[in-house]
């Protein structure tokens, strides 16, 4: 039993800077299953669940809702198949503070795991790649629920369904995005912010997490108990 939980976002706040390969699987994946050559430019990804920007891509392209739910399946499959092979070495595209924020919350007994809008096998590589895949004892990924919010409640409720994490334990969500404040909140969890992905300060301002911090350095054990 865990004596609080605390769920990761990834990019912009585990990892940065990790190159093209995301979201060229994204577009490989469309390509393969459809023929139709789409981009996510334009697309403001930030935040966004990979269906959700998969979605997008093709719509912009001109490919109607019905078949878009139809090919998706096959497309997620083939995202991931591809970042799979592609995937670099992303040892050195940590955010700031993240290996030893991870280990000080870890030998503390505190839970950790992963809310994103990455697919599950882009998202494991990913953190397969950057050396710190074995922080993490599970995570809610981006084709598991229609909304970052969704998302952060099956995290929650399998923490508890796995007897993790007592029903009163502290929970929070750590995150880069507005999308991410927004998730704590619906499901009555801390809100805690990064300053370290793209996402406007002022944005993430605005929206009042209950900490708002440089990088994962300033994170402080107070925060999350």
């Amino acid at each position: 039993m865990h004596r609080a939980l605390v769920l990761f976002d990834i990019d912009g706040t585990l990892v940065r800077r990790a190159g093209p390969h995301h979201r060229q699987a994204l577009v490989h994946g469309v390509r393969r299953v459809t023929g139709v050559e789409t981009t996510t430019e334009g697309i403001p990804v930030q935040g966004m669940l990979d269906p959700v920007i998969l979605t997008v891509m093709m719509r912009t392209a001109g490919i109607g809702q019905a078949a878009i739910r139809e090919a998706m399946p096959a497309i997620l499959r083939a995202a991931e198949r591809y970042y799979l092979r592609v995937c670099p070495a992303l040892t050195d595209k940590h955010c700031p503070g993240v290996e030893p924020v991870l280990e000080r919350l870890a030998k503390r007994g505190i839970l950790l795991g992963l809310v994103t809008g990455n697919l599950t096998r882009i998202g494991w590589r990913k953190l397969e790649r950057a050396g710190l895949r074995r922080h993490f004892r599970f995570g809610a990924f981006g084709e598991m629920a229609k909304s970052r919010a969704g998302l952060a409640k099956l995290a929650i409720r399998e923490a508890r369904k796995q007897g993790w994490i007592e029903r009163d334990a502290v929970v929070s969500l750590i995150g880069d995005a507005p999308q991410d404040i927004e998730a704590a909140r619906a499901n009555g969890i801390r809100a805690i912010s990064v300053k370290t992905g793209i996402s406007p300060v002022e944005d993430l301002e605005a929206l009042q997490p209950d900490e708002l911090l440089r990088d994962l350095r300033e994170l402080r054990l107070r925060m999350v108990e």
